[in-house]
C-alpha cells in the first residue's frame, strides 16, 4: 500500500514516524521540526485508515508492518531509524520482527509488547454519534463528543480527523467502520515473535499506565538491547504533552548517550 506522507528536513539519517490510533501524521508535525533540526531527515506517515493514507479492509500489524517495508523500499531509505507511538509503537515492533536487519534503531513510545483489552469504544460510540449529513460545524460536533469523552485534549485530538470536502460538507479522515471492527486486533500481540537486538528505545509517559513496572521483564526478553525511559509529567501522548523533553530523550538515544 502507498501510504501519505510529509517530509521535514532535506538531509541527514532517516526517521519514520508512525501515529497511534485515530492520529495521523499532522500530529507530530511540530515535534518533527525540532528532530530534523538535528541533521535528520523525519518522514511523518499516514498508516492505513488513516489520515490521507488508502483504505482498506485489513487492519492488522502484519499488514502494517509490510506497509513500512514497501515505504522503506519505495524511497530507497537504507538502515532507518523507525519511531512509532501506540498503534504506531506495535507496527515497528511487528516490522522489527518481520523484516530483521531493515532499519538501524528502534524507538516505541508508550506500549509494551503484549495484549491490550479494548479500551476504546466509547470513542468509537462517541464519533459515530456525530451526523455528519447533518454536522454544522465543529463547535456542534465537540459539544456531542463531550458526551462521550470528558478530556478536551482528547477531543481536540480525535477531531483534528474531522474535514470539509470540496462539496462544503463534513467527512473524516479516518475509516471508522473498519478501526471498529479490527479494535480487537489493535490491542493484539506480536505474531512471528523474535528476539530483537537492534538498539532499542521505549519511551513512557510518568502519569500513563500503558507501559508498567511488570511489563519490563517481557520487554528485556523481547529487546534485550534495550532502555527505558520515562518523561515525568506527561500521559499516553507524550510527544504532545512534553515535546522538548520528549526531542531530548530521542536525541540522546541516537547520538549513543547514555539515556
Amino acid at each position: 500500500m502507498k501510504l501519505y506522507y510529509r517530509q521535514t528536513g532535506e538531509t541527514g539519517t532517516p526517521i519514520i514516524i508512525l501515529h497511534g490510533i485515530f492520529g495521523s501524521s499532522d500530529n507530530w508535525l511540530t515535534v518533527s521540526k525540532s528532530i530534523a533540526e538535528h541533521n535528520h531527515r523525519v518522514f511523518l506517515v499516514d498508516q492505513r485508515n488513516h489520515g490521507r493514507s488508502p483504505r482498506s479492509e485489513v487492519l492488522d500489524y502484519d499488514s502494517m508492518a509490510a506497509d513500512l517495508q514497501e515505504f522503506i523500499t519505495d524511497h530507497g531509505l537504507e538502515s532507518p531509524i523507525v519511531v512509532g507511538h501506540s498503534m504506531g509503537g506495535k507496527t515497528v515492533m511487528q516490522f522489527a520482527m518481520d523484516y530483521p536487519g531493515q532499519f538501524s534503531r528502534l524507538v516505541v513510545v508508550d506500549i509494551a509488547p503484549k495484549f491490550y483489552p479494548i479500551h476504546h469504544a466509547e470513542l468509537i460510540r462517541g464519533l459515530k454519534a456525530i451526523d455528519l449529513a447533518t454536522l454544522k460545524s465543529r463547535n456542534e460536533a465537540d459539544e456531542i463528543l463531550s458526551r462521550y469523552e470528558p478530556l478536551t485534549y482528547v477531543r481536540q485530538f480525535l477531531l483534528k480527523n474531522l474535514y470539509r470536502t470540496e462539496e462544503g460538507r463534513f467527512d473524516w479522515r479516518l475509516n471508522l467502520p473498519v478501526i471498529e471492527q479490527e479494535l480487537h486486533g489493535i490491542g493484539g500481540e506480536l505474531r512471528n515473535v523474535r528476539i530483537v537486538t537492534e538498539p532499542t528505545l521505549f519511551i513512557r509517559g510518568g502519569d500513563s499506565r500503558y507501559i508498567r513496572e511488570e511489563d519490563q521483564a517481557e520487554i528485556k526478553r523481547l529487546f534485550p538491547n534495550s532502555t527505558l525511559e520515562t518523561i515525568e509529567g506527561a500521559g499516553h501522548w507524550v510527544q504532545a504533552e512534553k515535546p522538548a523533553e520528549f526531542v531530548d530523550v530521542l536525541m540522546r538515544f541516537l547520538k549513543n548517550d547514555e539515556v
